[in-house]
């Protein structure tokens, strides 16, 4: 599998990552980005041993999209840095099951705990052990009849947290079976995905400090480049590119 590369540099490395592959390496032994991006840097540069390479955040397996990892020990840090007092912006988009708000645009506050033996997370009560605060601003795209699609911007980094968020309120995300989607989807390659896509991501460069805005864009199997995709029966059919 070939990995598209969105922004490079000496220092960092935006890769666009395909539905259905892991971000890190897990007890499963499938392929991850990780080991991708890295052997692709010792081919592309023909390095010998090891090669740096530290993933920053993570996108579910089954989501698509823009992932920064770090090149440098230096940059890891300061990128850390970024993430862990929320000043990287991230923008994703979702097509949704369901009814979406009135309002087009607006803001969700939830608590939410991961269930880590289901690898789940609910939305809990304000004081139960555990729960973390989830926040994210949405604005819908388009909404039609039992769909729609909502740009959105999450605001804290919680796992699942747009996918647990848009369930709670009757909007599961196309695929998502886990979190009460009726409809199912394929990756190119087979494997589940859903109709996630981190489409942006915005971060200070970590030696030059401007601001660095990466666009992922959207793969040949997002729904919305099947013809006909709302009148197919669930996961059927193969994608078919822009």
């Amino acid at each position: 599998m070939r990995l598209e590369i969105l922004y490079e540099d000496n220092h960092c490395l935006v890769v666009s990552k395909p539905a259905g592959l892991l971000s890190q390496a897990d007890a499963t032994g499938d392929p991850c980005l990780v080991e991708l991006a890295r052997d692709d840097l010792k081919a592309r540069y023909r390095k010998p041993g090891n090669v740096y390479l530290a993933l920053l955040h993570r996108l579910d397996r089954p989501t698509s999209g823009a992932v920064l990892l770090a090149r440098t020990s230096k940059a890891a840090a300061r990128l850390a840095a970024q993430f862990r007092a929320g000043t990287v912006q991230k923008l994703y988009w979702a097509i949704v099951e369901g009814r979406p708000p009135e309002l087009a645009e607006g803001e969700w506050t939830d608590v939410v705990r991961k269930e880590r033996a289901l690898n789940r997370v609910e939305i809990v009560k304000p004081e139960t052990s555990g729960g973390r605060i989830a926040r994210v601003a949405y604005r819908v795209q388009w909404r039609e009849e039992g769909l729609a699609k909502l740009e959105l911007r999450p605001l804290t980094g919680r796992g699942h947290q747009l996918r647990v968020q848009l369930a709670h309120r009757g909007m599961p995300i196309v695929g998502d079976r886990k979190y009460g989607a009726r409809s199912a989807l394929k990756a190119e390659g087979g494997r589940r995905r859903i109709a996630l896509h981190a489409r942006e991501l915005r971060f200070r460069h970590p030696t030059r400090g401007e601001e660095i805005a990466v666009v992922a864009p959207v793969p040949a199997d997002w729904p919305e480049f099947w013809p006909g995709w709302r009148e197919r029966p669930s996961g059927s059919g193969k994608p078919r590119g822009n």
